[in-house]
C-alpha cells in the first residue's frame, strides 16, 4: 500500500484529499500574535473574510517534522510499506526539510523496518505541489509502482506550469514576492503581474493591464505551452473570487480544444496570506 501525503500549501480540496486518502502536514500561520494551523483552526473563507481588517501583516510558518513523522507513523501503523511526501518549493519554505527530518527520525527510532519513504522537493507552489500530489493518487488507482510514481514525481516536477496574478500588490511586496520599485510602476499602470515559478522560487513572466487581458493571457500561453500527452487535467485556483475561476475555467473550455478535467479549487490560508485577496492561478504540465 501506498500512502500519499503532503503539506497544507498543495491546496487540494476536501474533497480529493478524502478521495484519495492524502494526508497533510498543515503549515502555521500567526494572526496578530495568534497561532493557528492551517485548514486545522482556520478555514480560507474565514481568513479572507478578516484580511483586509487585519492591522498587521500576517505570517506564516513551515510544519514541525513532528507533524510529518505523525503522518508517516499513522501511515505505517495502518499497514502502509510505502510513502510518498510531496512538499513545496524548498526555494520558498522549510517545509521539504522538515520532512527529509522527519523521515530521518523514522529510521532513528525504527532501524529494523522495510518502510520505503521518499520526499519530494517539487519545486512548486500551491497547486502545482498539488498538481502532482493529486497525479499520483490518480497513478497509484491505477495501479502505478512507487517507484513509477516517484520517477514521475522527479522528471516532471519542473515541468509543471503555475500562472499566478494578484489584484492586490501590496501582499506581494509585504512577503518579498514583488519589488516596491515593481509596485509602483504596476499601480501607475493598473498592470497585473504574472508570476510564474523559475529555479523553485516566484518570478514575474509578464504583466497584463486589467483582468480580461491576464485571463487571455493565460489561455494563449496554454495553447502554446501545453503537453497534450501530460496534462490531463487543469487545476484553477482563487483566493477569494470563485467567479473569476469560473470565467477562466469557461473560456479554456471556449478558447483551447483541450478536453480533459478542470478543476477549481480555492488557494488556502498559507498561500493566500502572499498573495491576497482576488487572485488566479492556472495550472498544467507544459512542454
Amino acid at each position: 500500500m501506498i500512502k500519499i501525503m503532503a503539506d497544507s500549501t498543495c491546496d487540494l480540496s476536501d474533497e480529493v484529499l478524502e478521495m484519495y486518502d492524502i494526508s497533510l502536514a498543515p503549515l502555521t500561520i500567526n494572526i496578530d500574535g495568534k497561532m493557528y494551523k492551517d485548514r486545522v483552526d482556520i478555514q480560507p473563507d474565514e481568513f479572507y473574510g478578516m484580511m483586509e481588517a487585519l492591522p498587521e501583516f500576517p505570517t506564516t510558518g513551515m510544519p514541525s517534522p513532528a507533524e510529518y513523522l505523525k503522518i508517516i507513523k499513522q501511515a505505517v501503523d495502518s499497514g502502509n510499506k510505502e510513502v510518498l511526501c510531496i512538499c513545496m518549493s524548498s526555494g520558498t519554505s522549510g517545509s521539504y526539510q522538515s520532512a527529509i527530518l522527519a523521515k530521518d527520525y523514522f529510521f532513528e527510532e525504527s532501524p529494523e523496518s522495510d518502510v520505503k519513504i521518499h520526499v519530494v522537493d517539487s519545486k512548486c507552489m500551491s497547486h502545482g505541489s498539488g498538481w502532482l500530489v493529486m497525479k499520483s493518487a490518480m497513478m497509484r488507482e491505477q495501479g502505478a509502482s512507487f517507484e513509477e510514481i516517484v520517477s514521475f514525481n522527479e522528471n516532471y516536477k519542473k515541468k509543471v506550469k503555475h500562472f499566478l496574478s494578484v489584484d492586490d500588490l501590496d501582499h506581494l511586496i509585504k512577503s518579498g514576492r514583488l519589488t516596491n520599485a515593481s509596485a509602483l510602476i504596476g499601480k501607475i499602470l493598473m498592470l497585473k503581474p504574472i508570476m510564474s515559478m523559475k529555479d523553485g522560487k516566484g518570478a514575474i513572466v509578464g504583466k497584463e493591464r486589467g483582468l480580461k487581458r491576464v485571463l487571455n493571457h493565460y489561455t494563449q500561453e496554454f495553447v502554446k505551452r501545453n503537453d497534450r500527452e501530460m496534462t490531463d487535467f487543469i487545476i484553477v485556483g482563487y483566493t477569494s473570487d470563485i467567479k473569476v475561476a469560473e470565467n477562466l475555467k469557461a473560456k479554456l473550455q471556449l478558447d483551447t480544444d483541450f478536453s480533459g478535467d478542470i478543476h477549481i479549487m480555492q488557494m488556502g490560508v498559507s498561500v493566500g496570506t502572499h498573495v491576497g485577496l482576488g487572485a488566479i492561478s492556472m495550472f498544467f504540465v507544459e512542454k
